[in-house]
């Protein structure tokens, strides 16, 4: 048809004539050539159109299975598909708390494998959506690939963690060191090899579509691992900067549900048609009064609010401190009704966000899954969905309990300052050594005659 076209003068792609061959052009050798590239040109732009696709072009994904337990299912047969919702969530809800204050209860470390956990579950759950949408097009690599950036930035982010808060068990192994003096080197090395698979992998007819999944690829990356080094990072902060918010994040979920349940009447966003305004509203006043509860009873304890310290002579993470000044009551020369606002100030932040902003995250969830005609990201939790349906709020909020530490809390860290002056040549160490003990006089902490 290409041929017909160039030579009888029929309309082109566009509907515009095509001009007739040029005087002296035969039938083969130039023209030939041409009419090759002219058809893999077309080729080229029918399967470049999939980035011109609408949402009702993307396929349809085949439902989840239903894994809700026969227990559950026999002893709920009787009552109307909303009720019997209403209690399988109900009850895994009830269920998935308990484990998690066993978790608690079983230190942070515990706590630190859980978050890793999950973030490989979300990872998975995105990436097989990723995968099932555009499995007709047998990808080369595409899953390898993914998995092993998955490996990448982990290594890259939780080396960096390693080296801040593990400096004294560090310098006792000199493998380590070795890791941890070139860790960033090592993590580009690492993702440049992948990079050059990824090109290696490159399939003519498909260039558009892969470099789609390679950006897929490093989103669901952004919003896993990096979220999830956050919420990490948080805990060696002090438990409390862990627990407060996503136990206020999960408040929220569960008030606003319930209100929205037997409340619920006006339609707040039409990404979910579910959630009300009655729902939100509700979910928000309960975990502002959460957040003043949860936060009260916590700061009470140092195993909550002592920043988690690895110590290598006991080979344990501790949380042994004497709690700073802000975790303890203070007297203030202000109204009655205001000593008791400021005391808890950082927890009305954190519950205002969960319960304004934090539903946001459901929100886009929400868009994703339309996007792609799915309901759930999988069917992990009977009558929940996956653990990234479950947790969509949860890394917004980590992110944002992050920055306010950083802005608001933490000061300068200790450890990684220790760390950098121990990799110094030994003349930089007593320079820094000689100015130090000059201010520590100046201030009046150490006396002149002091000898070393």
């Amino acid at each position: 048809m290409w041929e017909l076209r160039h030579r009888g003068g029929c309309p082109g792609p566009g509907g515009a004539v095509a001009p007739p061959p040029r005087e002296g052009e035969a039938a083969g050798g130039d023209h030939e050539t041409e009419s090759t590239s002219d058809k893999e040109t077309d080729i080229d732009d029918r399967y470049g159109d999939l980035d011109s696709r609408t949402d009702s072009d993307i396929p349809e994904i085949p439902p989840s299975s239903d894994r809700t337990p026969e227990i559950l299912k026999k002893a709920l047969s009787g009552l109307s598909s909303r009720w019997k919702n209403w209690w399988i969530r109900g009850i895994l809800t009830l269920t998935m708390i308990s484990l998690f204050f066993l978790i608690i209860y079983m230190g942070s470390f515990m706590l630190m494998l859980l978050v890793l956990g999950i973030q490989v579950k979300c990872f998975h759950e995105i990436i097989t959506i990723g995968y099932r949408v555009y499995r007709s097009y047998d990808l080369p690599w595409f899953r390898t690939l993914s998995w092993y950036f998955l490996l990448c930035v982990n290594y890259f982010f939780y080396g960096e963690t390693v080296a801040d808060y593990f400096a004294t068990f560090v310098q006792r192994e000199e493998q380590l060191q070795f890791l941890i003096r070139y860790h960033r080197f090592i993590s580009f090395a690492l993702y440049l090899a992948g990079f050059c698979m990824f090109v290696l992998s490159l399939v003519k007819k498909h260039y558009r579509l892969q470099f789609y999944m390679f950006a897929w690829t490093h989103v669901t990356l952004l919003i896993t691992v990096t979220q999830s080094h956050l919420v990490i990072q948080n805990l060696f902060e002090g438990m409390i900067w862990f627990l407060v918010p996503i136990s206020s994040v999960i408040c929220n979920d569960i008030t606003a549900y319930l209100f929205g349940f037997f409340f619920g009447r006006t339609p707040l966003i039409k990404l979910s048609p579910k959630k009300t305004w009655e729902g939100f509203i509700g979910g928000f006043f309960s975990t502002v009064i959460f957040g003043f509860i949860a936060a009260y009873v916590l700061s009470k304890y140092q195993y909550f609010v002592c920043p988690v310290e690895y110590r290598s002579d006991v080979n344990s993470f501790v949380t042994e401190c004497e709690p700073s000044e802000l975790f303890q009551l203070q007297s203030y020369s202000l109204p009655p009704f205001l000593k008791a606002l400021l005391r808890r100030i950082h927890s009305i932040a954190l519950s205002t966000f969960a319960s304004l902003i934090g539903p946001f995250g459901g929100f886009f969830a929400s868009g994703f899954k339309r996007a792609f005609k799915i309901k759930d990201f999988a069917n992990t939790i009977p009558g929940h969905g996956g653990i990234m349906d479950r947790f969509d709020c949860q890394y917004l909020m980590a992110t944002f309990v992050h920055v306010y530490i950083t802005s608001f809390i933490r000061g300068p860290n200790p450890s990684k300052v220790l760390q950098q002056l121990l990799v110094l040549q030994p003349e930089q160490q007593l320079n820094i050594y000689k100015t130090l003990k000059t201010h520590l006089i100046e201030k009046g902490i150490l006396q002149p005659t002091l000898k070393v």
